[in-house]
């Protein structure tokens, strides 16, 4: 065991000695594997020279709980769907947008989309055609998929998908349709300027209906499954590990190289990073904030860390006691000190966060509270005010569960988190009780409701604000906090009024910003970067993406 000198700096600052203290044991947690600089190839490799076994492993960091592109909603199962299907649209290394299974498309006003299809294969041979993406865009919608991206379609404001959404029109009425084999038209209410750019997202990826109606929840198994994008699903272990295998019939394939994919469930970081060392791993998820320091000097540009378009934040129960009171909501955002967590717990770069959308976002101007400049002094005299106003003290403590999924990384942020709030509103004031669930049942807790706050994270679907904000609309499927407002659902319907230019859709996303700020519907903590080892053999995977959306089709493996 190797103990990083980042560990002896961080409780130099810190005030108070109980607050020091338990930060230091959180950031003593998992302290092993440091310095393995023998299990590292530091060989010079030559990225012309091909290896003859084309095969790579990569950790994803969680069981997915699907991958029917439209069941699911969160990040690691969007990476598994994203190599076996390729929507209208797909994205380059860089992270532009670039013709999928639409060569071309066209709208003279933003509101009529035009999409030509290529000629391309299901994996089972079959055309793909236009009417795939009608029946798919409509399951998506369908009140009996219950998709929690069912939205989705109605914030790009396609045509009738609201009210098909709420279960008062057929799907038929979506606004989609097939021109003929080769030829998709989409029409929506507004005009969307962005909106070939929401298409990079998982949930608009075209199903093979046929599969899909014969075998129900079982057309995702890999005997069963139809695909039509570089990978198939060839093996499924349940926590154990996903194998994906070159599909001969994609479009592309001849352009592909790799020929076999494993995707591991790892949620540990700590072990991520143990058994990448062993070689085990040839892409990491993450990387211990503990070990950061130590790979950095030691593993030189295996370490990959590059800005990424993600929110960190805890998410309100809006809607239930004790935070449905904006007052106390705001209380644990004020009292909450995001250097710490963003600079000591983390310390890989990451940025305390102001807004809910990443300030580096296309298309946005930034929102700074006011609160922002106080003393610490001040915000906690003021979170104490609110507080008490609520109704809450050293009588009559303040008690609430907070959520988190499986990760070590997590755990240690709840644990900071909780000793910052208590050191700051008193510790007989504050009662906060840890609770952890695996990835799959947090999911299903956090949509259901059964939470008082829940950790959570919002990646971009694409590099736009309404990426973000759209998540806090009312009737968002993805809203599982229940906030609801007129004023910022008001805002967001402006920005694509007709005549609303950039520069007033990025004021508007300012006000909703604000918007937030007074009704402080989640507690932002920072803004990611993207930090992960990748093996000096494994050519083209993409780091300048900011939304991190990597295919393997475009990877291959060097000798070594």
């Amino acid at each position: 065991m190797i103990r990083s000198p980042r560990i002896q700096s961080i409780a130099k600052p810190l005030a108070k000695p109980s607050l020091a203290l338990a930060l230091t044991a959180l950031l003593s947690i998992s302290l092993v594997g440091c310095g393995d600089k023998e299990a590292v190839n530091n060989q010079s490799i030559d990225d012309t020279v091909l290896a003859e076994d084309q095969s790579i492993v990569i950790n994803n960091t969680a069981e997915p709980e699907s991958i029917d592109p439209h069941k699911v909603s969160a990040v690691p199962e969007g990476n598994i769907i994203r190599q076996l299907f390729i929507g209208l649209v797909d994205t380059d290394r860089q992270g532009k947008t670039v013709p999928g299974m639409a060569e071309s498309w066209e709208s003279t006003d933003n509101k009529v989309w035009t999409f030509k299809l290529r000629d391309a294969k299901w994996s089972n041979g079959d055309p793909v055609t236009a009417d795939d993406f009608v029946y798919s865009w409509q399951r998506l919608v369908d009140p009996n998929t219950a998709s929690p991206y069912a939205s989705y379609l109605v914030d790009a404001k396609v045509n009738g998908a609201e009210a098909v959404m709420n279960g008062n029109a057929s799907v038929d009425t979506l606004g989609i349709k097939a021109l003929d084999d080769k030829t998709v038209q989409i029409t929506l209410i507004e005009s969307v300027p962005y909106f070939p750019d929401m298409l990079i997202h998982t949930s608009t990826k075209p199903v093979h209906k046929n599969t899909v109606e014969q075998y129900g929840d079982d057309w995702t198994n890999a005997d069963n499954i139809v695909v039509n994008g570089p990978y198939t699903l060839s093996d499924w272990r349940v926590n154990d590990h996903i194998e994906l295998k070159r599909n001969p019939q994609y479009f592309d394939d001849a352009n592909t190289v790799i020929e076999t994919v494993t995707i591991l469930p790892i949620s540990s970081p700590t072990t991520d990073v143990s058994r990448y060392k062993a070689g085990e791993v040839d892409v990491s998820a993450e990387v211990p904030p503990e070990q950061f320091d130590d790979i950095k000097a030691s593993m030189g540009d295996e370490l990959r860390v590059a800005p990424r378009l993600c929110t960190y934040y805890y998410k309100y129960n809006t809607v239930k006691p004790p935070f449905n009171d904006a007052r106390v909501r705001r209380a644990l955002a004020l009292a909450l000190d995001r250097d710490i967590i963003a600079e000591k717990v983390m310390g890989q770069g990451q940025e305390p966060a102001y807004q809910l959308t990443p300030p580096s976002t296309n298309g946005m101007n930034n929102f700074t509270p006011q609160w922002k400049a106080w003393s610490k002094e001040k915000r906690i005299e003021e979170a104490n005010k609110l507080l008490t106003q609520a109704g809450y003290s050293a009588s009559n403590p303040l008690k609430f569960e907070l959520l988190y999924n499986t990760s070590d990384n997590h755990k240690k942020i709840a644990v900071a988190f909780s000793s910052i709030i208590k050191d700051a509103l008193g510790d007989d004031t504050v009662d906060i009780e840890l609770v952890n669930k695996e990835w799959k049942t947090y999911l299903d807790t956090r949509r259901n409701g059964n939470y008082d706050i829940a950790r959570s994270s919002w990646c971009g679907d694409y590099n736009e604000p309404s990426s973000f904000l759209n998540t806090l609309k009312t009737d968002n499927t993805n809203n599982h906090g229940k906030y609801s407002s007129m004023q910022f659902d008001s805002l967001l319907n402006q920005t694509l009024l007709e005549g609303v230019d950039a520069k007033q859709r990025a004021s508007l996303y300012q006000q909703a910003e604000a918007q937030l700020d007074t009704d402080m519907p989640n507690l932002n903590m920072f803004h990611y970067v993207g930090v992960r080892l990748v093996k000096p053999y494994v050519i083209g995977f993409p780091d300048q993406d900011p939304l991190d959306v990597w295919h393997m089709k475009d990877v291959s493996i060097a000798k070594h």
